[in-house]
């Protein structure tokens, strides 16, 4: 009796279903991710398979609150029709040199180093802004008079995104 040949199977390829809750993990990973670090978006490559996981920042979230805008009320009235202008090509603009998360004061229930009308000097600490765990101070690169604050504290700002206006 001859033996019959053994035949092998080749091996089954992931299901879909597998596949796309091993795709679900890594979703749900780098969105925690993202949630522990503040950042906006991040992008990974694996075998192949690139996933880029980004945080919606509403318009809302990220527009300044007016007690944070607005110098004290002027007896002046304010022209309703005035034209919106952008904040990051005012001449006055402090950008953002990182991403991370703005704190306007020291510590939690202390007083702002700045305020709408307060006076700066060169080099006097405006804000900090916490990224990868570090405190980092940003000085003022100008003097002068802070005019409007542009992002809430506690909020998380992009590089090159304008914090205050000093003119």
């Amino acid at each position: 009796m001859a033996a019959k040949p053994e035949t092998k199977k080749p091996e089954a390829p992931q299901t879909a279903t597998a596949k796309s809750n091993e795709d679900g993990a890594l979703i749900r990973e780098l969105a925690l991710l993202l949630d522990e670090t503040n950042l906006t978006e991040i992008e990974v490559e694996r075998a192949g398979l690139r996933v880029r996981v980004a945080r919606n920042i509403s318009i809302a979230a990220a527009m300044p609150s007016a007690g944070y805008m607005q110098a004290p009320a002027a007896a002046a009235p304010v022209a309703v029709a005035a034209p919106a202008v952008d904040a990051a090509k005012h001449p006055g603009a402090v950008p953002s040199p990182m991403v991370g998360t703005v704190y306007w004061a020291s510590e939690p229930g202390a007083r702002p180093f700045v305020e709408v009308g307060t006076k700066v000097a060169v080099g006097q600490t405006l804000v900090i802004i916490e990224a990868m765990k570090t405190m980092n101070q940003i000085p003022a690169p100008r003097a002068g008079t802070v005019t409007q604050i542009l992002v809430e504290d506690g909020a998380p700002v992009e590089y090159g995104e304008p914090l205050v206006i000093i003119e």
